[in-house]
């Protein structure tokens, strides 16, 4: 039997919720992100998430709704984004860019990523909240 990954980090003052279900083919960030070391914190899902992306899998959702983020986090999240959109089955991954209505860099964020994707679904999610 095959193990999958399941895992869930609670938020911090300083980190974003972090949730992985590798069975369902779904992860999710919600919250913050500026810890001192982004490297660290999310290598172990930068770890995770390039040996999923080589496996064949039928979806994969990325959800994220991260409110606020450093320069360091921008370059975490292009990194997993474009190691999605460069991976095998990119057609088969759809990201969920949510974000308030009123977070105006957070939605530019989101359209320069978005700009950057050429095989993935990406999607701008805006919510009223």
């Amino acid at each position: 039997m095959v193990s999958t990954l399941k895992l869930e980090r609670e938020k911090t003052d300083l980190t974003p919720y972090v949730f992985i279900d590798e069975e369902k083919g779904y992860m999710k960030f919600e919250g913050e992100s500026y810890h001192e070391n982004v490297i660290a914190f999310f290598k172990e899902v930068s770890d995770w998430l390039g040996g999923f992306l080589k496996k064949d899998f039928s979806v994969f959702t990325f959800d994220c709704q991260l409110k606020y983020f450093s320069s360091s986090t921008v370059k975490v999240l292009l990194n997993m984004l474009l190691d999605m959109d460069n991976s095998k089955n990119a057609e088969k991954i759809t990201v969920n860019w949510i974000v308030s209505n009123k977070n105006e860099i957070i939605i530019e964020c989101g359209e320069d990523f978005k700009e950057d994707m050429k095989n993935i679904g990406f999607n701008i999610v805006l919510t009223d909240v």
